[in-house]
Parts: C-alpha cells; sequence; structure tokens
C-alpha cells in the first residue's frame, strides 16, 4: 500500500508540475478537482432541468422528443444535451482523480477519514444516476445496457421473477419503465447533492467554486465541445432485434465488458469488494493520532483568532467556564482536530518573547509546544554557514528538510500557519539569523487546506496576528513550492542569501523590559 501511494505521489507531483508551468500554481486544476466535482455536478444539473422539459416518458416518444432536442432545437437543447454528456464524463474523471490523489497524500487516515467514507459513496450514485440517463435515449446503446443490466440484477437472489423478461420484445416493455427511469434519475442526484453537502461538512470554507478563470475556460472548452462534436443518439432500440454493434461510453459503461467474461454475481462481489476494500483504505494500516490541541484558559481570552483560523471545524467558542470577565472560552473537539497547528500560530499569546511566567499560550499542540519552538529557534543561530545565516521554518509536508545541505538551519511544523509570525519578529530582532524562509506547500494546495493562505494574509498584515510592520520584509521570504522540487528549494535559498548580503547591517534591536 505504500508502495502504491509513492508510486501515484510521484506522477501526481510530475504532473503537477506541468501545470504549474502552464497555469501557476494557483489555478493548477489539480488543486482544484474537489471543487470541479461541485462545478460539473450543477452543469449536469442545470442542462438536466432544460432537457427535462423536452423530455417525454412514453415508450415510442423517449426516443422521438430526444432526437428533438439534439436535430430541431440543436442550437440550445442540442447544446444542453452535450453539455449534460460532456459534464457527466468530466464528472467521473475529476471524481476519479480527487480521490486517487488523496489517497496519494494520505489524506484519508485519521481524523480524515469523515471526508473519505462519505466521499466513497457517492462514486456509486454517479455511475448510478449515470448509467439510468442512457436508458432515458432508449436506442440501440440504451437497449444494451438494460437487457445486460436486468439479466445482471437477476443473478442477485433478491427479485422474484426475472426482470430480463420484461425486455423480451417490444410488447412486453411498458411506458412505466421510462417513468422509473425518469424518477431514479432526478431522484439520486438529489440523494447525492445532500451526501456532497455531508461531504465537506468538517471543514471550514469548504471550496466548492474553482477559480473563475478556470471556471469560464472550462464552460468555453465544454461549450465548443458540445458545438463541434455534439452527442448524437444511436439507432432507436427495437427489441425484436439485437444489435450487431453499439457505440460505447468508458467513463460510465466500462463493467458490461466484463459480463461477456464474468459470471453476474461473481461481478457483484467484485465491484462490491472493490468499494468496501476503498472505504476502509482509512484504517490500512491504522494512523498514529498525534496528540491534539489543548486549551490554557489562564491564557485564553476568548478572542475566537483559532475558531476562525481553524480549517476542520475543530474549535467551537462557548461560554465561559472558569469566571473570568470574558464572553467565551475556546473548545476543542478531539473528534474533529487533526493536530495541524493553525491554532497556535492565529492564539495572539503564543509568543517567544520571554515573561516572568512560562510561556504557556491560550492554546498549543503538546507534540509542538511554543517554549519548544524558541529554544530550537536560539538554537539555530548556533549552527554556522558559509554567508548570510538563513532560519527556515518549514511546513513537514514542504520537502525543504534537504536544505540543511546547504547549510541552512530549519525547523519543521505540521503546517506552515502553525507559527506565530512573532518569531520571525524574534529571530531577527534578535540577531538570531540574517534572513527568514517560511517554506509552504504549493499555493492553494496546503496540505491543511488554509494553512498556506493564512500565512500569507498573516505576513501582508492582512490577519491577525499579522508580522509587525518593524520587520524588514527583504529579510523574509516566503516560499511555496511542491515538495519534489528540489532544486528550485536549493535556487530559493541561494537566491535569498544573495539578497541578504547586499542589505546594509540591521540596527540592533532594542529590546522591551518584557522580553
Amino acid at each position: 500500500m505504500a508502495l502504491l501511494k509513492r508510486l501515484l505521489l510521484r506522477l501526481f507531483e510530475r504532473v503537477e508540475l506541468v501545470f504549474d508551468f502552464a497555469f501557476g500554481q494557483g489555478l493548477n486544476p489539480f488543486v482544484w478537482l474537489g471543487a470541479f466535482g461541485w462545478y460539473f455536478f450543477w452543469i449536469v444539473a442545470g442542462s438536466g432541468i432544460y432537457l427535462y422539459i423536452f423530455f417525454d416518458t412514453g415508450i415510442t416518444n423517449a426516443y422521438e422528443s430526444v432526437e428533438y432536442i439534439t436535430n430541431d432545437q440543436w442550437y440550445l437543447a442540442g447544446v444542453m444535451r452535450s453539455l449534460h454528456r460532456y459534464a457527466s464524463d468530466a464528472l467521473v474523471v475529476v471524481v476519479i482523480l480527487h480521490m486517487s490523489r488523496e489517497f496519494a497524500l494520505d489524506r484519508l487516515r485519521g481524523k480524515h477519514f469523515f471526508a473519505w467514507i462519505t466521499g466513497v459513496p457517492g462514486l456509486f450514485f454517479i455511475y448510478l444516476c449515470g448509467i439510468s440517463g442512457y436508458w432515458l435515449v432508449w436506442d440501440q446503446l440504451a437497449q444494451y445496457i438494460a437487457i445486460a443490466t436486468a439479466e445482471w440484477l437477476d443473478s442477485l437472489p433478491v427479485f422474484g421473477e426475472p426482470i430480463a423478461s420484461n425486455f423480451l420484445n417490444s410488447t412486453t416493455l411498458a411506458d412505466r419503465f421510462f417513468t422509473l427511469m425518469v424518477f431514479i434519475h432526478i431522484f439520486v442526484p438529489l440523494f447525492m447533492l445532500l451526501l456532497m453537502w455531508v461531504h465537506i461538512q468538517r471543514h471550514a470554507r469548504a471550496r466548492v467554486n474553482p477559480p473563475r478563470p478556470l471556471a469560464i475556460g472550462t464552460g468555453v472548452v465544454l461549450v465548443a465541445l458540445s458545438l463541434v462534436h455534439p452527442a448524437v443518439s444511436q439507432a432507436p432500440a427495437d427489441l425484436d432485434v439485437v444489435p450487431a454493434v453499439v457505440g460505447f461510453d468508458w467513463f460510465y459503461l466500462p463493467a458490461y465488458p466484463l459480463l461477456e467474461v464474468i459470471p453476474g454475481g461473481s461481478l457483484w462481489l467484485l465491484i462490491f469488494g472493490t468499494l468496501f476494500v476503498i472505504a476502509i483504505l482509512p484504517w490500512v494500516p491504522p494512523a498514529r493520532t498525534p496528540p491534539v490541541a489543548v486549551v490554557s484558559l489562564d491564557n485564553c481570552n476568548g478572542c475566537a483568532r483559532c475558531f476562525a483560523d481553524c480549517p476542520y471545524s475543530a474549535i467551537a467558542m462557548l461560554p465561559r467556564s472558569d469566571g473570568k470577565a470574558y464572553d467565551t472560552e475556546a473548545v476543542v473537539n478531539p473528534d474533529h482536530c487533526v493536530s495541524c497547528g493553525l491554532c497556535v500560530g492565529a492564539c495572539p499569546t503564543a509568543t517567544p518573547y520571554r515573561r516572568a511566567t512560562a510561556i504557556v499560550p491560550g492554546i498549543e499542540l503538546p507534540g509542538h509546544p511554543v517554549a519548544e519552538l524558541r529554544e530550537q529557534t536560539i538554537a539555530a543561530a548556533e549552527q554556522g554557514a558559509a554567508g548570510p545565516r538563513v532560519l527556515v521554518y518549514a511546513c513537514e509536508h514542504s520537502g525543504v528538510e534537504s536544505l540543511r545541505e546547504q547549510g541552512a538551519a530549519v525547523i519543521t511544523l505540521p503546517c506552515i500557519a502553525a507559527l506565530p509570525p512573532s518569531f520571525v519578529d524574534f529571530a531577527l530582532s534578535r540577531r538570531l539569523a540574517e534572513g527568514v524562509m517560511l517554506a509552504g506547500c504549493a499555493d492553494g494546495d496546503c496540505y491543511h487546506r488554509l494553512g498556506g493562505e493564512w500565512m500569507r494574509q498573516r505576513l501582508a498584515s492582512e490577519r491577525d496576528p499579522y508580522l509587525r510592520q518593524r520587520v524588514d520584509r527583504e529579510r523574509v521570504l516566503y516560499l511555496r513550492t511542491r515538495p519534489s522540487s528540489h532544486g528550485e528549494h536549493a535556487a530559493a535559498l541561494a537566491g535569498f542569501r544573495c539578497r541578504l548580503a547586499g542589505l546594509p547591517e540591521p540596527s540592533p534591536a532594542k529590546r522591551r523590559h518584557d522580553e
């Protein structure tokens, strides 16, 4: 399993580097696969509603109504049909890519299981929607799917009479068949929408819309494809004749050719067995559970910054329980907390400056205490290096640990936004380093979803706690790259050192009485 993850991760990294070059990190389509799933769903839903206006559920009228849609009103309904078809195919592609990428990045185990376990059934419902949609066209492909599906269902010992008997000839099929198919094709997407909503419930500020440039560009491509290569029906279905050749959709119908070589019952076991294995991947093997964030009420004033910055809805602000003169206190939900540390980076009391009491912020991670981070920062100043000293605070998923070989002092954190900005000020004002590099995940692709953006806003003084204005920004570098970009990491460090070498010596820091 670990080998498969590594191979997939290497493949995704190489492909994404190409897309980074073409689109830029922030607009890389692979970063927005989940949002594209929502985008294509709404295209399918909107075009489907329009098509339903013209669809007739009669056994002889179904095909004729689809032909009217395709040929007589090709300029709108025909385009809508093609959009419906191509967006449905694209939905399958992005969902499978999204699941594969989350698996490769190992973002499914431990506390991440909820999104995975609620996403797997969605794949089943996507195929159910797509296959039932093909039946409605009632051409030769629909005839093949209907008969094959009926025989496949008959392999299950749950039906009193064979379903396939309804497709023996033209006289055995009634209009209510299409009424049933329309009901399935409408009801299942509604249930799938509910499941999609549940899927993102543990994600604060879930991304359900791709960036506007990507959305517009994708929409233009789909419309152009619909005009250049419109979706059309095959010959009308005739249950009295067995079609010799049918066109095929490998996006939605890959299981049907297997029925020619695998018995129906065995194929059911194979499909549901595969879904079961996929569903239990978060626990194969079990993930190591790091200690969750803990709140110190003696140092918490209920400012709610940790609540606002948590990407997993793991913090709630509840009425004060210790009698202090504050309205609320932060409460951590251990079932949701993934120990990313963004709450620590957001806490105004998470500061390295020495105080009369021990350094205990309002909230912190037991595995990465702020006091220990301060000691690591001080110790890093003792690491000699040729040229200006650079202290690197790095996300553990950024892949920049190799910079140690270049003489940089590297301190890793669960996420780059777990670093309180005051540590940058501390390192520079105390002359512990000539420059500070912050290394995070690629733009828009933070392992912990929001950390990269929160750190950008803190450095730009757009989000509390922000980096103080007294800090020389020329001595701070925020690097956002992919873990495999080792050459870019080394080049960025070398360029940063050259920049630092050209800067004037910083003036001695004035220490305040509380430092």
